[in-house]
């Protein structure tokens, strides 16, 4: 599977040093440079001015994240490491030969990047006629430090006479977001949730490394949408609860049905949790669209169940009778509801091929929740009818149910 082929591959790249390295899927790829930015399942961005200060803290926040269960694949997009030819103008020397600035970098642009000196014209085109030194007198640090500047009193004088010439570490590459320059951290998580492996990372970084002043980290990549996804659900969930209750109060005309309805929601949700944590799935936005899901079903099981009562209580039956009647006829049709939807989902929610990790969640969470729900509809349900029933209670009369 995806988890053993993963490993495969991470005990043999782990053998060639100086490489980092992560694994994704084409498309998953694209999706993911799309949320962050970064190449990768999720990233830490640090913003800062000074592009030495940045390498230095990833490389301390690599280290600590390093200790972080759960994190795999860190790598730093490293902003430096581009080889550059620095040439630092003496002031105090070249004002001994009355040379300024301007002159010497229009000698390095002249001698080595080229400086148009007239234009050619064929036929409507123009093009520049550019001249620089030949490749011999400009290949080598040598022969630029070798490059002259004719001196107002008319001696040439070099490059190496005015300018401290030495090779330093560049940028190779510079990031920058909403106008700031950063360098990116990324990572995987395999083995532990999303949210609390990043959540401890978090924790970590900030108690162990010291930003400089004005440097800020932004983790971005699914940790951020996972975010944002159940930002989303705790305002759907709770909106989805309380029309279903108001849908459920114009069914039975009675605040004790509807909530006793509710209360088999709520005990087909544990079930989806008992399945997750059975199998070993981390809770994710596709599980809690799967509770959205079984709150539905486990719905239609209540209603059928209390609504079945209740009509037997219309007939003048006896609460105990009519709960336990209720129980034995509808469990033909709660097992015959919740089978059909459980054989459906059942080879998701055994499927461990690449690509099932978004719907395999969503289908352990139903699967677990209707086989809960059924032994909670079938023994709980009918036990707390008797336990919250009255004999002043609304129960259909003999019109509606006969509709």
């Amino acid at each position: 599977n995806k988890d053993r082929l993963i490993e495969a591959l991470n005990n043999e790249v782990e053998k060639i040093p100086g490489i980092e390295w992560g694994f994704s899927q084409p498309i998953e790829d694209n999706m993911e440079e799309a949320l962050s930015g970064v190449k990768g399942q999720s990233a830490v961005k640090l913003f800062g001015g000074d592009l030495k200060d940045l390498e230095q803290k990833a490389g301390e926040i690599v280290d600590v994240m390093r200790t972080v269960p759960g994190i795999e694949d860190l790598g730093v997009f490293r902003v430096l490491g581009q080889p550059n030819l620095n040439l630092i103008v003496n002031r105090a020397k070249a004002d001994r030969f009355g040379i300024n600035v301007a002159d010497v970098q229009d000698a390095v642009q002249t001698a080595v990047g080229g400086n148009p000196v007239t234009q050619i014209l064929k036929g409507e085109e123009r093009f520049d006629l550019v001249v620089r030194y030949q490749e011999p007198f400009r290949k080598t640090v040598e022969d630029i430090g070798n490059i002259r500047i004719l001196a107002p009193s008319g001696e040439r004088v070099s490059l190496g006479q005015l300018c401290d010439v030495k090779i330093d570490d560049g940028a190779s590459m510079i990031y920058r977001e909403a106008n700031s320059r950063y360098i990116a951290i990324k990572y995987s998580v395999r083995g532990r949730d999303l949210g609390s492996t990043v959540q401890d990372a978090m924790r970590r970084v900030n108690q162990e490394v010291k930003l400089p002043q004005g440097y800020h980290l932004d983790w971005a990549g699914e940790y951020e949408s996972q975010k944002r996804a159940n930002a989303r659900l705790s305002l759907i969930i709770p909106i989805t609860l309380l029309l279903i209750l108001l849908l459920l109060y114009t069914m039975f005309k009675s605040f004790k049905w509807s909530f006793l309805v509710l209360g088999n929601v709520a005990a087909g949700s544990i079930g989806g949790f008992l399945a997750l944590l059975a199998t070993g799935t981390n809770f994710s936005v596709s599980s809690g669209i799967g509770l959205l899901a079984l709150a539905g079903v486990a719905v239609q099981i209540g209603v059928i169940m209390v609504q079945y009562i209740n009509q037997l209580r219309s007939r003048g039956m006896a609460i105990w009778d009519a709960a336990i009647r209720g129980a034995t006829i509808r469990l033909r049709p709660i097992m015959m509801t919740m089978l059909v939807a459980t054989l459906g989902l059942l080879p998701a929610a055994l499927s461990h091929d690449i690509g099932s990790d978004s719907q395999r969640p969503f289908a352990i969470v139903i699967v677990g929740g209707l086989i809960t729900n059924l032994l909670i509809s079938v023994f709980l349900l009918p036990t707390l009818y008797v336990w919250v029933a009255r004999a002043n209670d609304v129960l259909p009369t003999p019109n509606e149910k006969k509709k």
